[in-house]
């Protein structure tokens, strides 16, 4: 398990480690939660705490930053974030670092879980403006620049072409070229680097957690923007844009990380992420 750890983790592992690391919790209930992420793989510890175990070197570095940086963000975000609850260590044949939180009830956002999404739209833009950091905090992650987005476009890019036509091809390196061409010129910015469906929780059709700060950084907030093409669409995509503000330098460059996102997750959902594209691609045309 030494690079990729996530074949050799199961319920019967998180027992072994909490029954060594943290005999406090070893007769509470683990089972796996419903919807899991790809860079850990989680569990619920009793009906109040969840296991986070990463699933590959790469992605250890996160445990350490977020046990640092969630207790400083969680005062300043209007919703509820993780808590995190203790660290554990390597141990019985897993390699990485792990962490314990408490638990954040809640469903992924989705348009059939929320009934007012411009309202919803609104209130989510509080998130990516909200979190004023402290001078001295430097969170250590991407800078979320146009340079990022330089490496990660051009490697993402040739190996997908193939699943688009010729003409949406070009399109999207209109796309391209005007996110590149843009650069944040505010003060670094907290941002929290994947503010995707699925670390936005709902419950009742209102916004009640956001989880998942392994990407987070400060930096360029550009970013945490890609959702407003990923989960609105019309009217809502518009209030999230007049709620957020911004100039048209930074819509530019969050169209270039949305189209990003979604030609590497073409493999996945390709009806889904080729739609993100056309409405990326129009998006842009409209701004010109």
């Amino acid at each position: 398990m030494a690079g990729d750890g996530r074949a050799g983790i199961d319920a019967a592992l998180v027992r072994r480690l909490i029954a060594a690391q943290f005999p406090q919790w070893r007769d509470l209930a683990i089972r796996p939660v419903e919807v899991d992420g790809w860079d850990n793989r989680t569990y619920r510890l009793g009906n109040d705490m969840t296991v986070r175990l990463p699933t590959h070197e790469s992605y250890v570095p996160a445990v350490d930053k977020e046990q640092r940086w969630l207790p400083v963000l969680a005062p300043r975000l209007p919703v509820p974030i993780p808590t995190p609850l203790a660290k554990g260590a390597p141990g019985d044949g897993y390699p990485f670092s792990w962490s314990i939180r408490r638990w954040l009830s809640g469903e992924p956002a989705s348009s059939e879980r929320i009934a007012d999404m411009p309202a919803f739209a609104v209130t989510l833009a509080s998130l990516p403006c909200s979190a004023s950091m402290p001078r001295a905090a430097r969170v250590p992650g991407r800078t979320a620049s146009t340079a990022v987005l330089r490496r990660r476009t051009m490697t993402a890019k040739p190996a997908r072409r193939s699943r688009l036509g010729g003409r949406i091809d070009a399109a999207a390196a209109h796309v391209w070229d005007a996110a590149l061409a843009s650069h944040w010129e505010g003060p670094p910015t907290w941002f929290h680097g994947d503010v995707a469906v699925g670390n936005v929780l709902v419950r009742d059709g209102r916004l009640v957690g956001v989880i998942d700060f392994g990407t987070s950084g400060v930096g360029d907030p550009a970013c945490d923007l890609v959702i407003a093409w990923t989960l609105f669409t019309g009217e809502s995509r518009a209030a999230f844009r007049r709620a957020v503000g911004h100039n048209a330098g930074t819509w530019a460059r969050a169209r270039g990380w949305a189209l990003w996102n979604a030609l590497i997750s073409l493999p996945g959902d390709e009806e889904l992420n080729l739609r993100i594209i056309h409405d990326v691609i129009a998006d842009h045309r409209a701004a010109d």
